[in-house]
């Protein structure tokens, strides 16, 4: 079992920055790829970024491409993603998830994810 708890959103200008953490309980999270999705009011969740186990493989959304970055701090139990240039279009619930099979390619999709994070809000005015 992994729990997952995200922190860092908030209200920022367009234009600005944040930076979202998932820290994970667990000895296994080393061997876990990560994701981070997103979700607006009316909308479905949608995929944003992912990281295999190691950190040497990660997918982005081609909407957040460029603008956003996922990290990991094995060490840290913990995966990041950096946001940058955020816009209006980016205001959403993001949840970070665990996939427990990390020898497999990074999942776009939700049903790829074990375990799940309440979720942080990130809310862009223009």
């Amino acid at each position: 079992q992994v729990q997952l708890v995200e922190s860092g959103g908030g209200l920022v200008q367009a234009g600005g920055s944040l930076r979202l953490s998932c820290a994970a309980s667990g000895r296994t999270f080393s061997m876990y790829s990560m994701g981070w999705f997103r979700q607006a009011p009316g909308k479905e969740r949608e995929f944003v970024a992912a990281i295999n186990w190691s950190g040497g493989t990660t997918r982005y959304a081609d909407s957040v491409k460029a603008r956003f970055t996922i990290s990991r701090d094995n060490a840290k139990n913990t995966v990041y993603l950096q946001m940058n240039s955020l816009k209006p279009e980016d205001t959403a619930l993001y949840y970070c998830a665990a996939d427990h099979n990390g020898n497999r390619p990074v999942m776009r999709s939700p049903q790829g994810y074990d375990y799940w994070g309440q979720g942080t809000q990130v809310t862009v005015s223009s």
